[in-house]
């Protein structure tokens, strides 16, 4: 993980502090545009965006890079035996800790805005546990299919921006017509950045149903990630 932490902030001048930056300077852009030309009635419209952007980027940032992770690591795993399982999650832990650093731009967003935090925000820890078991299962499944079609390296990204406007980051739900809000309900992502909202804009508990709702999600990625990846991993050496 330090590794990955060198190259990804290799010859940067602020370096890690990219991490808080990136988000920032992000929901800077998209405010001024969505707020200018589509005027979006939404309170504290920054902060929704942010809370949305940072959580979904936490499950498209660690599934992007689990996927080319066995790829990466051809020369590894031809030379010794060694557990390929431990490529794909390590990606995925190296972007979590991304993300928890990223929460400082999210914590000075809700300062300036004055949103004072109540106690729903210590359901964070869960909802990150649920996001992260969720795109593991996503990044097994990818980096499985990725050492035998390279083609899916390319699509996932066209998969990615799909699901970016499929999922409301940076519009209000009500604007979707009828058959997309049905839509809606079997969007993961979806269900994790409106739980963000909830405990962190909103001041809402989500109850015990949503939270049966993305743990179920969450494991039954993971389970079918998991499947696929041993089910396959004796034969990447002949492919990597």
């Amino acid at each position: 993980m330090t590794k990955d932490f060198k190259l990804k902030y290799r010859r940067s001048v602020l370096g890690i502090a990219w991490s808080v930056l990136n988000p920032l300077l992000m929901m800077c852009v998209l405010s001024a545009v969505f707020s200018t030309f589509f005027r979006f009635q939404i309170e504290n419209f920054p902060l929704y965006l942010i809370l949305g952007n940072t959580i979904f980027a936490l499950m498209s940032d660690s599934t992007s890079s689990a996927m080319s992770s066995i790829i990466d690591s051809a020369p590894l795993i031809k030379k010794i035996r060694i557990e390929k399982l431990i490529f794909p999650i390590e990606k995925v832990l190296f972007t979590l800790v991304n993300f928890v650093i990223s929460l400082i731009a999210v914590a000075l967003v809700m300062v300036f805005f004055r949103i004072v935090p109540t106690w729903n925000l210590l359901l964070l820890p869960l909802l990150i546990v649920y996001v992260t078991i969720f795109s593991a299962g996503i990044g097994l499944i990818l980096a499985t299919l990725a050492v035998f079609f390279r083609d899916v390296l390319h699509f996932w990204s066209v998969i990615i921006t799909a699901w970016t406007y499929a999922t409301p980051l940076f519009y209000p739900i009500d604007i979707l017509p009828d058959w997309m809000l049905a839509f809606e309900k079997f969007n993961p992502m979806y269900h994790y950045v409106t739980y963000f909202r909830d405990i962190a804009l909103w001041g809402n508990t989500p109850g015990l149903g949503e939270n049966l709702i993305c743990l179920g999600m969450a494991l039954v990625m993971l389970v079918l990630g998991l499947v696929i990846f041993k089910k396959n991993e004796k034969k990447f050496i002949l492919y990597v």
